[in-house]
């Protein structure tokens, strides 16, 4: 069966097209399903009897399918029980923590094992220094593990269906009284977005701006490609960056005066590149720009004691 290879059942119980769709994922079956009104008949049904018909036929045909089609959670490889679009199970799904420091930085939140970096005010270096340019940030737990596994899982598998649940967690984070004008994802240069194919902070932006009820904005453009940056130290970093993006013409007028944004990146690893867009947007007259990432890089696991302390604690729990 060739990897376009597609099928399809449609029962005809309650004059409903139900859909089965059967896709293939790097050589491994993920469903998808919808539930839509038949073309033939056209019935108007309460959203109770909606659910009670939608759940009739999964107990039905789920089992079935998920006999002849076994499919595996891509984390602990246990054997997923239902079809989903997620091939995740549930216990993955659920098993990342939110990100947890007795020491951060009151601007950044960048966490640290001990005050030394902070100054009174609780401020790291980079902040005191104005160089982080954003007002706020929030995500929801360090880069490591199954959250780690999750994004990647995202961004260079390219489970487009795994933006809901991560953009889930962004949303735990997020304070309700805050409200935003426009959420803006982090660009790639067109290069890097022709090779994967999409943007993963854009599939964020989309489910958030969805339910939190805020359009997403294009407001940024990458106009140069960089070198990776992974090894390179802070100030490297920003040099890599600077003049590598640019507000989208259509914003570049006025468009974005006073306004509050919530820029959205899949991790947050130094801040540079977050600080980076941050400034641009500010530029063009942006208020306020809070950033908000699945995850970010905890450099307290780098240290050998902080990571024996957590693995013990994990143990103990």
């Amino acid at each position: 069966m060739s990897k376009r290879s597609r099928l399809d059942f449609k029962p005809t119980h309650y004059r409903a097209s139900h859909w089965y769709t059967l896709k293939v994922f790097n050589g491994r079956w993920v469903f998808s399903s919808s539930l839509l009104h038949g073309s033939g008949h056209r019935l108007v049904w309460s959203g109770i009897a909606r659910r009670a018909a939608a759940k009739g036929i999964h107990g039905l045909i789920d089992p079935l399918l998920t006999l002849v089609f076994p499919e595996d959670c891509r984390i602990c490889g246990a054997s997923l029980k239902t079809i989903s679009r997620v091939p995740v199970c549930d216990r993955c799904l659920s098993e990342p923590q939110p990100l947890c420091a007795e020491y951060a930085c009151s601007a950044c939140r960048m966490p640290f094992v001990s005050a030394f970096p902070l100054d009174e005010t609780g401020r790291c270096s980079l902040c005191r220094l104005g160089l982080l340019n954003f007002d706020a940030v929030y995500s929801y737990g360090s880069y490591a593990g199954t959250l780690r596994t999750l994004v990647h899982l995202l961004k260079f598998e390219k489970m487009h269906t795994l933006a809901r649940p991560l953009s889930g967690l962004i949303l735990r984070m997020l304070p309700r009284e805050q409200r935003f004008d426009f959420i803006v994802p982090v660009p790639l240069h067109w290069w890097r977005r022709k090779q994967r194919g999409f943007n993963q902070s854009e599939l964020l932006a989309k489910e958030i701006g969805a339910r939190w009820n805020a359009p997403v904005a294009h407001a940024l453009r990458r106009v140069r490609a960089t070198t990776p940056q992974t090894g390179l130290t802070n100030a490297k970093r920003r040099a890599n960056l600077r003049g590598a993006f640019q507000t989208a013409s259509k914003f570049a007028k006025g468009a974005l005066q006073d306004t509050r944004i919530l820029l959205v990146d899949d991790v947050i690893t130094t801040g540079t590149s977050a600080a980076a867009c941050a400034a641009v947007l500010k530029r063009a007259g942006a208020a306020h720009v809070a950033v908000a990432a699945v995850a970010r890089t905890d450099r307290r696991l780098d240290l050998p004691i902080f990571a024996l302390s957590t693995a013990a604690a994990g143990g103990n729990s």
